[in-house]
């Protein structure tokens, strides 16, 4: 499950990482103010490769529905990955338009007495992509709407929740883009928990108005570990 996430880099290092490392060479995104509360039905960045196969960097709207789709209410934040290829609300998009949905890290709640949630992000602080799909809105074609895939939780986020983003490092990025039906396995499998760093957040990102560093501020004084 992803629910809530943030791309909190700043517009110049998010500019230069564009460049280096998908040669996406005049991003137009002077829009862009860093994020740390992002939820369903927001738009998002997401790279994707366009009609010359070259990679674009692209708006898209948090909530997938397939072009075909009569139900708007049906909107998806996220895919299984285990059964993508099978379920027809996404096996069209899963072959045809996947996407690479920008991230500095993402929220979980853990479900007990109460809901606590929790930051995980990457050890580096290094931006990261989820692996996504997308398609055109069936009522505006100038509309993307994309959704995360999800699959097993590693050892780090296992005690929060069972389920997590198909979280992808540099070389991941391009396999999901080009890669044909038979490296899918390795590239669903859970991000290194030992690459990842968990700590417990306040209640104050559960309201997604709110959106400043609190959000990402711990709990607790040292990081939790499981």
């Amino acid at each position: 499950m992803c629910g809530r996430y943030l791309l909190s880099h700043d517009l110049k290092s998010l500019i230069e990482i564009l460049q280096n490392r998908w040669d996406i060479k005049k991003p137009n995104i002077d829009y862009y103010e860093p994020d740390y509360n992002i939820a369903p039905g927001q738009n998002v960045l997401a790279i994707y490769h366009d009609t010359g196969n070259d990679y674009s960097l692209s708006q898209f709207l948090w909530g997938y529905l397939p072009h075909w789709s009569k139900d708007l209410s049906k909107k998806m934040i996220n895919a299984r990955s285990e059964s993508i290829d099978k379920k027809p609300y996404f096996k069209d998009s899963f072959h045809k338009r996947k996407c690479l949905i920008l991230a500095s890290g993402f929220y979980e709640w853990k479900r007990d007495k109460s809901k606590s949630p929790y930051f995980v992000g990457i050890k580096e602080n290094d931006l990261f992509s989820f692996a996504g799909i997308w398609d055109f809105h069936p009522q505006q074609s100038d509309l993307k709407t994309c959704a995360i895939l999800t699959t097993a939780a590693n050892e780090i986020i296992t005690p929060i929740h069972n389920r997590m983003p198909v979280i992808l490092d540099e070389e991941g990025e391009k396999s999901w883009l080009t890669a044909d039906r038979s490296n899918y396995i390795d590239i669903f499998k859970p991000y290194s928990s030992g690459k990842m760093k968990i700590h417990e957040v306040s209640n104050y990102v559960n309201n997604w108005r709110n959106n400043d560093k609190q959000c990402i501020k711990p709990l607790i004084a040292e990081q939790l570990k499981f």
